[in-house]
């Protein structure tokens, strides 16, 4: 029995781990390429390549959200000269993204944020699965080449 509790134990804190949202708030910053987006449990919206990737920056819980579009030699270009403001706060136990435009205030959920992997609940239920964005062409790369 003792062996049993200590098992569940130890899962529980690994478990536990994975969502603690300061973790999650601590990975949120960097750039993130969108996957797929699930609009209902059978409706999967599935995204190979897309022309925009999303820059998350945040510094003291405030911070920004910006779209770019990726550059073949790894740079980026500014999709627009908007972004959107974001508040991040941590309600029972999950992290909580609040973005405010001059035109609209709207909340998130973040389920998961670790470095490789990003997944967001929106205001109508739909998850929005993220990764790290990898440039086609690394910098570094292209330097030892020449």
């Amino acid at each position: 029995m003792k062996k049993l509790i200590l098992l569940f134990s130890i899962f529980t804190l690994i478990s536990c781990s994975d969502n603690d949202p300061q973790e999650q708030l601590k990975n949120l910053n960097g750039y993130w390429q969108i996957e797929k987006v699930e609009i209902e449990n059978d409706s999967v919206v599935e995204y190979s390549l897309s022309q925009y990737i999303d820059y998350i920056e945040i510094n003291d819980s405030v911070g920004f959200r910006k779209k770019l579009k990726p550059k073949i030699d790894g740079g980026f270009i500014e999709a627009s000269n908007d972004s959107e403001k974001i508040t991040a706060k941590i309600e029972e136990n999950s992290l909580i993204l609040y973005y405010s435009t001059p035109f609209a205030e709207w909340k998130e959920e973040v389920l998961e944020a670790t470095e490789e992997k990003l997944l967001i609940l929106n205001r109508d239920d739909k998850k929005y699965y993220y990764q790290k964005y990898e440039p086609l062409i690394n910098q570094d790369e292209e330097e030892t080449q020449e």
